[in-house]
């Protein structure tokens, strides 16, 4: 084909040079016809005439089964659309004997024709202040405590001034999704009127025909708690959300690469809050080009819902405490009360804690585990138990490196020589039950002072502050005043004692 340049000398040579026809096509190497082609038709550029019927000799007669087979992948996700080679397999299969190439160009023309080759298209969309913001999860991938981990993050994205947060969870439960949505409102200083999500089993029990859905009962609380209306896409359309969708990736890029090397959580979570709130402060908005991210969200802040504090946000499981004071959950055990074993529990799972509850009673509050096969003892569960069984002490499981308050553990280091220091010692702990510890460890350090370090002595303190001071003296009134003070004199008894003698006589 010829080139643009070379069509241009052409035209140059014969209408500015005045050149013959005869000599361009010398000079150029063209034949004399293209020459007088560029110059009779005016034209700057040529371009091919694309055939408009191509014969497929081998095709034709399979034709119908592949449109057959393209309508189906038309219908179907597009993930489970198959290949031209795959449909290729298949035509052979049914006896096309001809090449891949000619199957290869049917799809490629097919899907273009049926707007499946370029994707569907869409309409933009515009939000007012306050509208909406857009909610969704992603996993990336750091080094946590020198342990490369895939994190899952959660992304809120305010839709009508772009400003989002990402914040950074162990995992993707329900009770991650009611935190990270405490957190978003109380950055933002409020929620927007409806909030755009996808059908995450965390928030959709069922999804029926068009929009309509069966939120689960606890999402659907949070959302009532703080005044939002819960929208759900289609499944299968992230561009109902594209935001969030492009911020995953906008957080991937710029935030999350290279890879992070942090010590905790929490500081991933700190380093993520001051990450968002740069972005925000340094890009400009998309439609509003003269104001930036932080400017516009500056203006959406007062047209927010405000701020209903936080949404007791926890996933409720019910469990059976076993013989040994413990309790499962996500494959970590932790311990309670002893009152409460052999009992059934409820487990309240919050983003950061776990919560055992037994008749109506916390039995007890643990900072949440999540590795595998974690125990989480706290000694002073077992401690009734530990009354009945002294002898528990020495290699009881919840008492390996108790670290006691520092009057307790004087005693201690005290009573290990003796034989029955172990016996005294849990005598001293069970008083804990009964007077506090704040009480027996005041004591304890009382009797360190004193150089008396055992079960006797304790005890008889804890007794002697547990009686508290005489009471005060009672005024007497003046009309029960004596007027004649009684004297002390014991010689007086002395008159009432008799000589043997006289006892004898009257014998």
């Amino acid at each position: 084909m010829l080139v643009v340049e070379t069509i241009g000398k052409v035209r140059t040579d014969y209408f500015v040079k005045k050149k013959a026809i005869k000599e361009i096509a010398r000079d150029r190497k063209l034949s004399r016809n293209t020459v007088r082609k560029i110059i009779r038709s005016g034209a700057t550029e040529f371009r091919y005439t694309p055939r408009k019927h191509q014969p497929m000799p081998q095709l034709e007669s399979h034709k119908d089964l592949l449109d057959a087979l393209l309508k189906k992948d038309a219908e179907d996700n597009g993930r489970r659309r198959r290949t031209a080679k795959s449909l290729y397999g298949e035509l052979r299969q049914n006896g096309y004997p001809g090449a891949y190439d000619s199957v290869q160009r049917y799809v490629r023309r097919w899907r273009r024709e049926h707007d499946q080759l370029t994707g569907p298209t869409f309409i933009p969309l515009s939000f007012s202040p306050a509208d909406a913001y857009q909610f969704d999860w992603s996993h990336e991938i750091v080094v946590l405590a020198g342990v490369t981990t895939t994190v899952k993050v959660a992304h809120i994205r305010l839709c009508h001034s772009r400003f989002f947060l990402a914040i950074a969870y162990p995992r993707e439960t329900q009770e991650m999704v009611f935190d990270a949505h405490d957190r978003a409102f109380r950055t933002f200083g409020g929620a927007c009127a409806r909030g755009i999500y996808d059908n995450m089993k965390t928030a959709v029990e069922t999804v029926f025909i068009g929009k309509e859905r069966r939120f689960n009962r606890r999402f659907a609380q949070m959302c009532s708690h703080y005044l939002v209306e819960p929208v759900a896409c289609t499944p299968a359309s992230g561009w109902e959300k594209g935001q969030v969708e492009n911020q995953v990736g906008l957080v991937r890029d710029n935030f999350f690469t290279p890879r992070l090397h942090v010590p905790s959580l929490e500081a991933l979570n700190a380093g993520l809050l001051d990450r968002c709130l740069q972005y925000a402060r340094d890009t400009r908005h998309p439609e509003f080009k003269d104001k930036t991210i932080w400017e516009v969200f500056e203006t959406e802040k007062p047209m927010l819902i405000e701020y209903r504090g936080p949404f007791d946000g926890f996933h409720e499981v019910e469990a059976t405490a076993s013989k040994t004071c413990l309790v499962t959950f996500d494959r970590n055990k932790y311990s309670i009360h002893a009152k409460a074993a052999r009992r059934p529990v409820q487990i309240r799972a919050y983003a950061e804690r776990l919560v055992v509850w037994c008749d109506g009673e916390i039995v007890p509050d643990h900072p949440r585990q999540f590795g595998r096969d974690r125990v989480v003892y706290d000694p002073w569960h077992y401690l009734p138990v530990l009354a009945r069984k002294p002898g528990a002490l020495r290699n009881g499981a919840p008492f390996k490196g108790w670290v006691l308050p520092p009057g307790l553990g004087a005693i201690h280091k005290r009573l290990v020589g003796h034989t029955d220091g172990d016996r005294q010692f849990v005598a001293i702990l069970a008083a804990v039950l009964d007077d506090g510890l704040e009480a027996v460890e005041m004591a304890c350090r009382e009797a360190v002072t004193a150089g008396v370090c055992s079960k006797d002595a304790v005890l008889n303190i804890l007794a002697r502050h547990r009686d508290g001071p005489p009471p005060p003296a009672v005024a007497t009134p003046i009309t029960l005043a004596l007027s004649q003070e009684p004297v002390a004199d014991c010689a007086r008894y002395d008159t009432l004692r008799q000589r043997p003698e006289v006892y004898d006589a009257a014998a």
